[in-house]
């Protein structure tokens, strides 16, 4: 499978590479000593057009493809893991849902203003007793009228208290099979912050991408209007599914700029540190460590590249997104 890069994918690259240098790496250990959100820089991102990097322009995006995207969260994460966060959670988690199952009055009413970087977007699936397994959650929504009544709390959401705009999932029925067995039906919601009976709960402490903004959601009685129900009702865990797989591709692209990042700082490093009289790169040993990271970190690119790829020309590319988050 030929990897080579457009002229396109490289100049965008050196976009990232000069915003991500310039802007982000001076802030990056003061973003995480402090963990303070980022939002200038956020800001500045969204004037830029990286938080709408593979939205069609119709929608207020770039245009750009999936991979494009995934270079863009590499180059920022090879600096600051809270930043290349960001734009993946915006990106995969919120604005792609959207995009992909949104009637055509949410896409123009929400991904418009995400994809510009007027709006910032989160995701809300996890729970204290679910998380990949979407089973589990306890968030229900009754429908009332015209509403949809939500109650409930998310946990480790990304992006938590900072965004504006987030893709909620609940329980809003129970469907039982041939052989008794109940099964959860699950809906998809966009919520809007200031919506009354949402408010935040518990700012986690993380031991890392601490400027990333991670809170626990809580709905009290939030009522959601019935035209900000997702897709179809009952549809949810699909959407969820879909989600998370592009979520990996944001995920792994993160991953694998970090690793990056790593690798560039050693390779400085044992340029300068020097023992025995010479510099601790010259010896053999740390050679053949220097050889195996960067083998295992082009490996990780690639297999990110290609799951980035998957997107674009495949309809199922769970394997793919899968095994690049996992490896990266």
């Amino acid at each position: 499978m030929d990897f080579a890069l457009s002229k396109e994918h490289e100049m965008a690259r050196a976009l990232f590479s000069e915003f991500a240098q310039n802007e982000v790496k001076p802030l990056a250990q003061e973003v995480d000593e402090t963990e303070v959100f980022p939002r200038e820089t956020a800001t500045k991102m969204g004037k830029l057009g990286f938080l709408g990097i593979p939205v069609p322009k119709e929608y207020g995006g770039q245009g750009c493809d999936v991979l494009t995207y995934a270079m863009c969260v590499e180059e920022l994460s090879k600096v600051c893991g809270t930043t290349g966060v960001i734009v993946s959670a915006h990106t995969s988690l919120c604005v792609d849902p959207i995009l992909t199952y949104g009637t055509e009055e949410q896409k123009q009413k929400y991904v418009v203003p995400l994809a510009k970087g007027e709006k910032l977007g989160a995701f809300g699936l996890t729970e204290p007793g679910a998380g990949t397994d979407a089973q589990g959650q306890q968030t229900k929504a009754v429908l009332d009228g015209d509403e949809y009544v939500l109650n409930g709390s998310k946990i480790f959401i990304t992006n938590g208290k900072e965004a504006d705009i987030y893709v909620i999932f609940a329980i809003t029925g129970v469907q039982e099979d041939a052989k008794g067995r109940k099964k959860k039906l699950i809906s998809a919601f966009i919520v809007e912050k200031g919506t009354p009976g949402f408010t935040f709960g518990t700012k986690e402490k993380k031991m890392g991408i601490r400027g990333s903004s991670t809170y626990e959601l809580i709905f009290t009685d939030c009522r959601i209007p019935k035209e900000n129900m997702l897709g179809k009702e009952g549809k949810g865990f699909g959407i969820a599914m879909h989600t998370l797989d592009g979520g990996r591709i944001g995920i792994a692209a993160q991953a694998l700029g970090l690793a990056e990042g790593a690798l560039e700082s050693t390779i400085a490093y044992v340029k300068e540190r020097k023992q025995f009289g010479r510099a601790i790169g010259a010896f053999q040993n740390t050679q053949f460590q220097l050889a195996d990271m960067a083998t295992k970190v082009k490996a990780a690119q690639l297999l990110v590249y290609r799951a980035a790829r998957a997107k674009e020309t495949q309809k199922v590319y769970s394997e793919e997104a899968a095994m690049a988050k996992l490896y990266a």
